[in-house]
């Protein structure tokens, strides 16, 4: 394959508003990096505003420019993950569609690889303009929590804004999971990986495609894709309270041999309450892991291709394009066998009279 220097993947949802002036920046900023080697990669997640015509306009106006648009809405992770499927540079830097990671920085960030000879550059948000204090607390509570319980090391306060190599890229797709966390993804894979620090700015146009309700089910593809710490608090909760009953036995013993008077409406209503707490927040992070190894038994396809603007050179690996099915390259599967015919008849010749 004769591949770009450099391939720009961006994931997109209702950015109608955002993709003229998205273009003609990291358009500019590309062409300042590798010249014209390079190509732009927007995937359309199922978008119900516009955003669809608007890149087959642009892509039809910039033969540097592929559009793939998504059967429905999959997610930002999984239309991510179908940009870095078919995209085909040597380089690949992942950015999102909003502006507030300034793609102006790309020539710097390559600069930093090369000096360092490194597979991934992660930008490290030095500073969040234009975001409210909810959203800065607790996303610095994520990291950190999510620092402690994970078994493998996740840069703190880090998005998806990153440059990697293409060892690194196809190490990455070589991770099939449904539920997947990037960030975490690619900090698993290894490689040399550095940081590169930077001033996040305001959206350029549009509003957050992450509510609070997102933002928590994203929390919880994270602890629950790269730790096990859950299920081992819940373990320990377990041990804590037979260790907890076992004193409230022999209190409950001592108390009747004593002919002691023992409180019950509210000290048992008490117990109850708290064993029944502990049990159902135990029950649902097992439930939470099992919901998870059903979705990964099905192994569906994690994305779907509808329609294609651009000269796309990449293969579907981790999803289905029909233009990769085998059917669609003139390999169809054979023919079952015909079912063997049923024998004919034996005639009777008849017999000649004397």
């Amino acid at each position: 394959m004769d591949r770009p220097k450099l391939s720009v993947v961006i994931p997109c949802y209702n950015e109608e508003a955002c993709l003229e002036m998205l273009h003609a920046r990291v358009s500019a900023a590309a062409k300042a990096a590798v010249g014209d080697d390079h190509e732009i990669v927007l995937i359309n997640d199922g978008s119900r505003d516009r955003s669809w015509e608007v890149m087959q306009r642009l892509a039809a106006a910039d033969p540097r420019l592929i559009c793939i648009n998504l059967s429905r809405n999959h997610g930002h992770q999984l239309a991510l993950t179908a940009g870095l499927d078919l995209c085909s540079g040597d380089q690949i830097l992942i950015i999102d569609a909003d502006l507030q990671d300034p793609p102006e920085l790309l020539t710097d960030m390559r600069a930093t690889m090369a000096e360092q000879g490194a597979d991934v550059v992660y930008a490290v948000r030095r500073k969040r303009d234009g975001e409210s204090v909810f959203k800065l607390a607790t996303a610095a509570a994520f990291y950190r929590v999510l620092d402690k319980v994970t078994d493998t090391p996740i840069p703190l306060d880090t998005g998806d804004f990153r440059l990697m190599t293409r060892r690194a890229l196809d190490a990455f797709l070589a991770l099939p999971e449904q539920a997947r966390f990037i960030r975490g993804m690619v900090a698993w894979v290894g490689f040399r990986q550095v940081p590169f620090l930077y001033d996040r700015q305001e959206r350029h146009a549009g509003e957050s495609k992450y509510p609070l309700s997102k933002m928590i089910r994203f929390a919880l593809d994270a602890v629950t894709g790269f730790s096990t710490a859950p299920l081992r608090f819940a373990s320990h909760v377990g041990l804590a309270l037979t260790g907890a009953s076992v004193l409230l036995v022999l209190y409950i013993a001592f108390g009747w041999v004593t002919g002691r008077a023992i409180q019950g409406w509210t000290s048992t209503m008490l117990v109850v309450v708290v064993l029944g707490a502990v049990q159902m927040f135990v029950l649902g992070m097992i439930g939470e892991y099992l919901g998870r190894l059903y979705v990964e038994s099905k192994r569906r396809p994690l994305y779907i291709v509808a329609d294609v603007a651009g000269p796309v050179k990449g293969h579907a690996r981790l999803g289905y394009r029909f233009e990769d099915a085998p059917e669609a390259q003139g390999f169809a599967p054979p023919a079952p066998p015909a079912p063997p015919s049923a024998p004919a008849p034996r005639r009777r010749t008849p017999r000649a009279r004397s």
